[in-house]
């Protein structure tokens, strides 16, 4: 398994198929989501065990409805989980989740981020990038039956929004 990204270091790059669902009952937009071009702005990584499941729906649930808190502060959120996008839309359609899903199907990426456990899957995880691609704040958690607030995620935005 690979070494989590250090706190001031470059994150690992990828590439990844997912959706975002469209207004109304529009159909979910696919596309590739690049880390690469995210440059400019924040990144919240959100990586979580499974679509539908009890603590990743309230955690996805609850950066929805606070949506606005890291747009507001200039971020952008993407949830990456080991599920396809056919779940994956399942999953947002279900509960109106405002924010695109990726799918990390062979874990390759989380295996980069150093957070995949074999035969279980991968931690909940959230790396905060700056706008030049750097890991600026994480969270890794050990059993997962947490999840960072939305509350926290908005301090640690403004603290590098500040600089």
């Amino acid at each position: 398994m690979s070494k989590q990204p250090a706190v001031g270091t470059p994150a690992p790059d990828f590439t990844l198929p997912g959706l975002v669902l469209g207004q109304g009952d529009a159909a979910a937009e696919r596309a590739d989501y690049a880390l690469a071009g995210q440059r400019g702005n924040p990144l919240l990584l959100v990586f979580y065990p499974g679509d539908d499941t009890a603590v990743c729906t309230k955690q996805l649930c609850s950066y929805t409805s606070d949506l606005d808190r890291f747009t507001g502060l200039g971020a952008t959120v993407w949830g990456i989980s080991p599920q396809d996008l056919d779940s994956h839309e399942a999953f947002a359609r279900k509960h109106r989740l405002g924010f695109p899903l990726l799918a990390d199907t062979d874990r390759t990426v989380a295996k980069a981020y150093g957070i995949a456990v074999p035969g279980l899957g991968l931690r909940r995880s959230v790396f905060l990038l700056d706008g030049e691609g750097n890991v600026r704040w994480k969270h890794v958690a050990l059993a997962g039956l947490t999840f960072v607030t939305t509350d926290v995620l908005a301090e640690q935005l403004a603290a590098v929004q500040a600089g």
